[in-house]
């Protein structure tokens, strides 16, 4: 028996109807989908920074 917690509610999976299981599949999905977009994000950031910061090495240097 596996439960699930939605909502504030503990809930067996096993007895929701076809119906919930299908959209709580749906649901968890779009969470790691989330997720994987957000790691995706920081990855990007990071590069990002690198990439300013290769710029700010060749740029050429105040005299003032």
């Amino acid at each position: 028996m596996a439960n699930v917690k939605f909502d504030g509610k503990v809930y067996d999976v096993d007895t929701l109807p076809k119906e919930a299981k299908q959209r709580l599949r749906a649901l968890q999905i779009a969470e790691s989908e989330i997720a994987r977009l957000k790691a995706q994000l920081n990855i990007a950031q990071t590069a990002r920074q690198v990439y300013a910061r290769a710029v700010k090495e060749v740029m050429p240097k105040d005299k003032g």
